[in-house]
């Protein structure tokens, strides 16, 4: 059975993980294969909007323990083996986060390790109101190493650190509180946001969307100053693409845009 369902609609990917069993633990052989859903998608010139969501109620419980015991089986032959295994849950969120695609987490149940990092990196969270956030790594005598630098990124330094030294639980109310998520809405009402939010990035250019997330990923590191003239030859190489003249050409014209949805 694959570790992921796949079904694509009208620019969106839906890429739903599927292993209820485990409440949608994150195995290797998934990694790979949202690794590979990703990939395929930066490549086929039509998908905009990734979705991402968990069958059975559950986001996702972390790490599959079976994949680190088999690494701990292997550390007499391969001493890094412990580390490819963590690196590449790293490596899965890493990606989802460079990503030129619109990307949206519908959160619902248990939400842990590389499913919290994909919760963090994701451009819109949705919680749903069953949705619990934990970071327990700490109180288990680990670490939350590959989430941890995305948790900074998405809550800031303080909050983050808060977290990981109390081993943090998180219900939806508080994760939007902290800016974890940006809605929570009820499980009812789940597919109706998802469905409000896939509108809104549906009218917006794919390439102008990319183009965005790549300099407002960038100005994390640099003082605005510094980002004056590429941020101008970003801005012109649009106005004067084919997305920009479209776009202002259908505004003047007060008709939608060739890349909205009929």
């Amino acid at each position: 059975m694959s570790a992921i369902l796949a079904r694509a609609e009208g620019g969106v990917l839906h890429l739903t993980l599927n292993r209820p069993e485990v409440r949608n633990a994150m195995s290797l052989a998934m990694v790979l294969e949202l690794r590979q859903a990703l990939a395929a998608a930066e490549g086929d010139g039509q998908t905009r909007v990734i979705v991402l969501r968990g069958t059975g109620g559950h986001f996702c419980a972390g790490a599959d323990l079976k994949d680190m015991a088999a690494a701990r089986m292997r550390l007499a032959d391969n001493p890094d083996a412990v580390v490819e295994v963590n690196a590449a849950f790293g490596d899965l969120c890493v990606a989802f986060a460079n990503t030129g695609i619109a990307t949206v987490a519908v959160l619902e149940g248990t939400v842990m390790g590389g499913g919290f990092g994909l919760a963090c990196v994701a451009d819109v969270a949705i919680a749903g109101t069953s949705a619990v956030f934990r970071l327990p790594e700490t109180s288990l005598g680990v670490v939350p190493a590959q989430i941890g630098p995305f948790l900074v990124e998405r809550l800031g330094y303080a909050e983050a650190k808060r977290l990981a030294v109390t081993g943090g639980r998180l219900d939806a109310n508080a994760a939007l509180a902290v800016r974890l998520v940006h809605e929570v809405h009820a499980s009812g009402g789940l597919d109706h946001a998802v469905a409000a939010v896939l509108h809104d990035i549906l009218q917006c250019a794919p390439g102008a969307v990319a183009a965005t997330k790549a300099l407002i990923a960038k100005a994390r590191f640099h003082a605005p100053a510094s980002l004056v003239r590429e941020a101008a030859e970003v801005f012109s190489r649009a106005a004067l693409g084919a997305e920009g003249t479209e776009g202002t050409t259908a505004f003047l014209q007060k008709r939608k845009a060739s890349w909205v949805p009929v």
